[in-house]
C-alpha cells in the first residue's frame, strides 16, 4: 500500500493514526503541495486534488475517513471499528461530525494563525476568526456534553471515531484553538495523546 500525503495535514494525521494502531506499514509518498509536478501526479489520483490517497494495488481511495474504514476492515482481528451495525453506525456518525463540523471550524484557526502569513504574507482576519469561535462554540459544546461521562467517543473502547476527531487538535497551540472551556474535551484529548499511536505520528510533524 501507498500513502500520499503532505505532514501538515490533520486529514493525513487521521489516516496515519489509524495504520499505526493497526500495525500497518504503508509505503509514504509525500506530496509537495508547492510543486505543480507533484500537484499534477495528486489531480492524477484524486480529481479533486485533495490529500490524503490510499493506493492498494491497483485500487485508489481518497477521503481520509473512507481510508480510515478501509485501512480496518482490510485488518484481522481489529476492534476500533466494531462490525455490530448500530456500534458502527455509531463510529460513522462521528467521523461523518468531525469531517462536516469539528475539522473545518479549527481549520478557521490554523489558517488564519498559521498558515495565511506564510502563504499570502498577510495577518490573521479578526472577522474570519469571529466566525471561526461561533462554528467551534457550536460543535465543541456537543463534543464536551458528550464527554462528560465517557472515556472514549463510542461504547466503552478507542475506535476510529476517537482518531478522526482528534487529529485536527493537532494543531491546539500553534492555532491558538480555543478549547480552554471545553475540560471534558480537554481530558479526552489527554488520553489520544498518550496513545501509542499519537506518539508514534507526533514525530513526523
Amino acid at each position: 500500500m501507498r500513502l500520499y500525503l503532505h505532514p501538515i495535514s490533520s486529514n493525513a494525521r487521521r489516516v496515519l493514526l489509524t495504520a499505526a494502531h493497526l500495525g500497518l506499514q504503508p509505503e509514504i509518498v509525500e506530496i509537495d503541495l508547492t510543486s505543480a509536478g507533484d500537484r499534477r501526479r495528486l489531480v492524477e489520483l484524486n480529481p479533486n486534488s485533495k490529500i490524503p490517497v490510499l493506493e492498494d494495488d491497483g485500487f485508489v481511495l481518497w477521503e481520509s475517513c473512507a481510508i480510515m474504514q478501509y485501512l480496518a476492515d482490510q485488518t484481522p482481528g481489529q476492534t476500533i471499528y466494531p462490525r455490530d451495525v448500530r456500534a458502527r453506525a455509531d463510529v460513522n456518525r462521528w467521523l461523518f461530525w468531525a469531517a462536516q463540523h469539528f475539522a473545518p471550524a479549527i481549520s478557521l484557526f490554523t489558517w488564519e494563525n498559521v498558515w495565511k502569513k506564510v502563504v499570502t504574507g498577510m495577518d490573521a482576519d479578526p472577522a474570519e476568526l469571529a466566525r471561526g469561535n461561533e462554528e467551534l462554540e457550536a460543535a465543541a459544546r456537543v463534543l464536551d456534553a458528550h464527554l462528560a461521562t465517557r472515556t472514549w467517543l463510542c461504547g466503552d473502547a478507542l475506535t476510529l471515531a476517537d482518531f478522526a476527531v482528534a487529529a485536527p487538535l493537532m494543531y491546539i497551540e500553534r492555532a491558538k484553538v480555543p478549547m480552554a472551556a471545553y475540560r471534558n474535551v480537554l481530558a479526552w484529548f489527554e488520553r489520544v495523546q498518550q496513545l501509542p499511536a499519537w506518539r508514534q505520528t507526533h514525530a513526523v510533524w
